[in-house]
């Protein structure tokens, strides 16, 4: 039996945790990491790829059939953050500010990435949980397709996610009979229009978050897509909107407050 779901990831920003890059400097690294997911049925799939091409219908000027939106300009980015919100989808964004993260703790190669993930990894599994009244085809499992990044091993990924599985720690809470570890896969963001538009999703929160060369925050990306973040009851903040570590630890700029005061 086929899937029910499939959950596209694609990340903004990187994982060095030194030589934070100032506004107006080029280099170093970023200030914040933000990984995103988008969720579709795994029948309606197919249809991303029109989904995408719409975007780009209205900027026929641009030579390049694919997405990549830090690209774009401003107007482009907010069209295409208010066509993707239309579309039967659902959003979950992990946003981690690396520069609260104490010095020492994520060590090992892709260590601040594994572990970010696991909060994107249980917020796919409560949606595909919440979800399947909804969607009664497929097996309920979900497919998870990650744009693929330089120095990261997908099969140690999978491995990392089976280690979890086999521990008996409470805090982990992926609910784990909807999650397909095998079929854990990386494509090419310039193949996949599926991952051009999770790169929309990544790269619009990463605006909220992340400072431009002039120390600033656009979060008018977001609150296009607010209409698709997952969220429970009201609650965007548990759900569809993590910050990592908690909001109250992190020195926040008035425009970081704003986009988060929408999501409250």
């Amino acid at each position: 039996m086929t899937h029910s779901y499939v959950a596209l990831i694609d990340e903004s920003g990187d994982d060095g945790l030194g030589n934070f890059r100032e506004p107006g400097q080029q280099g170093g690294a970023s200030s914040w990491l933000i990984i995103s997911a988008y969720l579709v049925r795994n029948s309606r799939e197919l249809e991303t790829v029109g989904w995408r091409d719409e975007i780009l219908d209205l900027m026929p000027r641009r030579k390049e059939r694919s997405i990549h939106f830090s690209k774009l300009s401003h107007g482009q980015k907010l069209m295409a953050a208010q066509r993707l919100a239309q579309k039967p989808i659902r959003a979950i964004n992990i946003v981690a500010n690396k520069r609260v993260i104490p010095e020492g703790i994520y060590r090992e190669k892709n260590q601040l990435y594994f572990y970010m993930t696991r909060y994107l990894i249980e917020r796919i599994s409560w949606l595909c949980r919440d979800m399947r009244p909804q969607v009664p085809e497929g097996d309920g499992r979900v497919r998870i397709v990650f744009s693929r990044r330089g120095g990261m091993s997908y099969p140690d990924f999978r491995a990392y996610l089976l280690r979890l599985q086999a521990t008996e720690d409470r805090q982990i809470n992926i609910h784990w009979p909807v999650i397909d570890v095998d079929a854990i896969s990386a494509r090419d963001h310039s193949t996949s229009a599926s991952l051009q538009l999770a790169d929309t999703v990544a790269s619009a929160f990463a605006s909220a978050f992340e400072p431009d060369t002039y120390g600033n925050c656009e979060w008018r990306y977001a609150e296009a897509l607010k209409r698709v973040v997952y969220e429970r009851h009201g609650n965007y903040l548990s759900y569809g909107l993590k910050l990592v570590p908690r909001i109250e630890d992190i020195p926040l700029t008035d425009d970081q407050r704003r986009c988060i005061d929408l999501f409250r």
